[in-house]
């Protein structure tokens, strides 16, 4: 069975494919059309389904479209808020048509493809078989939140066998996720873009106004919860996208982090005395909180928790596939990796380096010589394998750099374009990770916060947040040999098994995917080395080449 995962409704638009129950391959959009997110979260921009990340899905896998069996969209148009007036100010008539109209989009875009079932699932459905489906525990029970789908915006519910059933829903216009997007715009930022900024931010503040938030956010019987309509600005002023911050922009973002904190651990509490399950697996968009996913980790009931790795709405792609694929009798595989996108070997690199006229090295282990780098305090592009899905960088499309200095916090968000006050994440050999930091491991995807101990905190300064927390991502040597040998070389070099592992990318810009989003990066960004597949190439090197036969070229 061949399954052909869609999200295009709302954003992180993408495909992913599943064949005979093992995920082959997916992709976000972003990361071939390099537009953030794919494309502007509107309503009107319904109609853009991810055709490139499709096409490349199915390259990889071989296949054509006439071999797909079932076409899987992550929105159900049946479930929408009824309209037929399609010029509606509230855009769900457009929606719904566009949706209704994906088979016609299909066979415009993939000839070939028009006999395969079109499988419309609802789109927290989509998100929860991403992460029942995918995390390999069997039973277990399930919470999604984010900002919206059909006509809600939660689910809870418990997986027997391998079936979903749905416990509790919440219906908009009460939103965990929209809330947290209005919180996001109030203070400058841009919504569905930037809400972990308000996370970083909520570091420096005091939930001072929690007591008043408690009387809106709520929890109510059932398993569901109100958010009420809050005016942020009763409690700090509205900041625009260039203004400064205040101390009160501090203490909202913390204030509101804190109740989200507490809702989620209340639902979760509910859901464990509906099911009395060992495990907990979340999706959705605000399962990318890692704040609040550390704090479900510390104080639920559960004794484990598993969060998709693309729990936005990239995500829904794949659960979809999933869910297809399983509802049409085909046995599911675990997801055991988040490296499910594009990749080259090192001949097809070599050719995109020699075709760049730049000069590269080729060291006899990449892993030791960026280590080296590392050590004495160079930055460097890390690009190896295939790229990960999902918003996190985890040792495939990376910027790497020495945690011991502090001043390299500042140094890397200036590279980036980022704020001041965002923190950086550590990646740490997995054996060591209980030595070094306070939380659940393993964490492989980088989707919990954990508590720096108090004499590690000094040795890796650049990766503890104001707070005293990091978000870890724990490296196994098994899954991931080379990242795994470049920790175990830096850990030799100067004692510590930790880098700083951020994205491979530069403010308002997708990851880099292939070798020309390297190339490009690093020539534009104050980046020491890349190393990129087996080849390593230094900046120094790298433009005295090039001013060199800038200087040959004039005198002839």
């Amino acid at each position: 069975m061949v399954a052909l995962g869609i999200n295009a409704v709302f954003h992180d638009t993408s495909a992913a494919l599943v064949a005979d129950g093992a995920i082959v391959a997916a992709a976000e959009e972003e990361r071939f059309n390099r537009r953030k997110h794919g494309k502007e979260c509107l309503p009107f921009s319904s109609w853009e389904l991810p055709l490139l990340s499709a096409r490349w899905c199915l390259e990889r896998a071989g296949l054509q479209p006439a071999d797909v069996d079932v076409v899987a969209y992550s929105y159900d148009p049946s479930l929408a808020v009824p309209s037929t007036d399609i010029i509606a100010s509230d855009w769900e008539g457009l929606r719904t048509l566009y949706a209704q109209r994906l088979p016609l989009f299909l066979k415009s875009a993939f000839p070939g493809i028009e006999h395969a079932r079109v499988e419309y699932v609802p789109h927290h459905i989509a998100h929860a078989a991403s992460a029942y489906l995918a995390c390999g525990f069997g039973d277990c029970a399930v919470l999604v939140a984010d900002g919206r789908g059909e006509r809600s915006s939660y689910l809870a519910a418990k997986v027997r066998d391998g079936r979903l059933s749905v416990l509790a829903s919440q219906e908009l216009p009460n939103s965990l996720g929209l809330l947290y997007e209005n919180l996001t715009m109030h203070l400058g930022f841009h919504r569905s873009c930037d809400e972990y900024k308000v996370m970083g931010l909520a570091g420096y503040g005091k939930p001072k106004f929690l007591e008043q938030l408690r009387s809106v956010m709520r929890v109510v019987p059932g398993g569901r919860f109100e958010t009420g309509d809050i005016d942020f600005s009763t409690f700090a002023p509205p900041r625009s996208p260039d203004g400064e911050f205040s101390g009160a922009h501090a203490d909202l973002a913390c204030s509101v982090q804190t109740r989200l904190e507490e809702v989620l651990l209340e639902l979760s509490r509910w859901l464990h005395a509906q099911t009395g399950d060992r495990y907990l697996t979340l999706a959705g968009g605000v399962a990318l909180n890692c704040v609040a996913n550390a704090r479900l980790a510390r104080e639920s009931p559960f004794e484990r928790i598993w969060v998709q790795p693309a729990a936005g709405d990239a995500g829904t792609s794949l659960g979809a596939a999933l869910f297809a694929a399983r509802e049409m009798g085909d046995s599911i595989a675990p997801m055991t990796t988040a490296a499910l996108g594009r990749e080259w070997n090192d001949a097809q690199l070599a050719r995109y380096l020699d075709r760049a006229q730049v000069e590269y090295e080729t060291p006899g282990d990449i892993a030791a010589a960026v280590a080296q780098i590392l050590a004495d305090d160079g930055v460097v592009g890390w690009f190896q394998g295939r790229s990960e899905f999902g918003p996190r960088a985890l040792g495939h499309r990376s910027l790497l750099a020495n945690p011991k200095y502090p001043d390299n916090l500042e140094r890397l968000n200036t590279i980036k374009g980022r704020e001041q006050f965002r923190p950086l994440a550590p990646m740490v050999l997995e054996e060591r990770a209980a030595e070094i930091f306070q939380g659940q491991f393993p964490s492989p995807f980088m989707l919990f916060t954990h508590q720096v101990k108090a004499n590690w905190r000094d040795a890796i300064a650049a990766a503890v947040h104001v707070d005293g927390t990091a978000r870890v991502q724990t490296v196994n040597a098994a899954d991931e040999p080379l990242v795994a040998r470049m920790l175990e070389h830096f850990d030799r070099l100067t004692g510590t098994p930790v880098v700083i592992n951020t994205s491979f990318n530069t403010a308002g810009r997708p990851m880099v995917d292939d070798p020309r989003d390297a190339l490009e990066c690093f020539g534009s960004a104050p980046i020491d080395a890349l190393a990129i597949g087996p080849f390593l190439l230094r900046r120094a090197g790298v433009f005295r080449t090039r001013s060199t036969r800038r200087e040959v070229q004039s005198v002839v």
